[in-house]
């Protein structure tokens, strides 16, 4: 089969898995989401919790871990049992976790190689805006931060799951530029698919879906769409060191709604440095 015919069979294949919503998860990944589900019920307490979380030895682990880090623990006492994490970190927080967990076992799955790196680089820049994300959210808006951060880090979830199908196929692709531009193609819709599959809410779906917009409605109250798009864009800034060369009078309405200038934004990213890096090693 030339390659041509190889990508039709691959893009075929996507296509059905689309139409058909029959999106295929690992395993790991297919538990760790209906835990999450099951942690959504009203009126849940922390022993029901707990024990939910106990049947997922990962997404224990995660949530022991980040209720012993700086950001959670402000004491010396060390948290080792699931129920007193909970009552620590709040049901919504470790909601977060268990999609925290399913987005590395989506990373991780049949990973190797060319295609780790790939993952890799994907999901450092996806914790980078997660926790960009967060920051802007708590302090310049009244929304969530915890459901800016998780909206940050699903922002390219379409883009995981085209590699994961990939790795099915590596020898398929006669270039890397080939199979970036069937990622730039096709992860808007999967990201959709997914976002469905996993009952996200509509805002966190919204922010996802428009999080490369650049041109959204003039307003005094910034959506999660505003504050995503702002993160995203000013991650791809920071890593290209490219903020100086920033044309800030013609700044996207993202940063406009979220009163962001070139000032501003500089004592931003000083006032948060350390609470950035906290987010990043609780999401690592």
């Amino acid at each position: 089969m030339n390659s041509k015919a190889s990508e039709f069979e691959f893009i075929k294949g996507l296509t059905a898995e689309l139409s058909s919503k029959n999106l295929v998860f690992p395993t790991s990944l297919k538990t760790t989401m209906k835990i999450r589900r099951a942690l959504d019920a009203p009126d849940i307490s922390a022993e029901q919790v707990a024990r939910i979380i106990s049947v997922e030895p990962v997404l224990s682990a995660q949530v022991l871990k980040l209720a012993n880090s700086a950001m959670f623990n402000r004491s010396s006492k060390k948290v080792e049992d699931l129920r007193a994490a909970a009552v620590l970190l709040g049901f919504g927080v470790i909601r977060n976790v268990a999609i925290s967990v399913g987005m590395k076992q989506l990373k991780d799955h049949q990973a190797s190689g060319q295609t780790s790196e790939r993952m890799e680089g994907l999901w450092t820049r996806s914790m980078r805006v997660a926790a960009l994300s967060f920051v802007i959210a708590r302090n310049l808006t009244k929304l969530s931060p915890d459901k800016a951060m998780i909206a940050g880090l699903l922002h390219d979830v379409g883009k995981f799951y085209i590699l994961n199908r990939a790795c099915l196929y590596q020898d398929l692709f006669t270039s890397e530029q080939t199979l970036w531009d069937l990622v730039d193609q096709w992860h808007v819709d999967i990201g959709a698919a997914i976002l469905d599959s996993w009952e996200m809410s509509e805002d966190v779906r919204m922010a996802v879906m428009d999080h490369k917009a650049l041109d959204l409605p003039l307003s005094n109250r910034p959506s999660l769409t505003d504050v995503v798009a702002a993160a995203n864009f000013l991650d791809a800034h920071f890593v290209a060191e490219s903020l100086d060369n920033l044309d800030w009078n013609q700044r996207p309405t993202p940063l406009k709604n979220l009163q962001l200038d070139a000032e501003r934004t500089a004592l931003l990213m000083k006032e948060t440095t350390h609470e950035l890096a906290s987010i990043m090693q609780a999401l690592a």
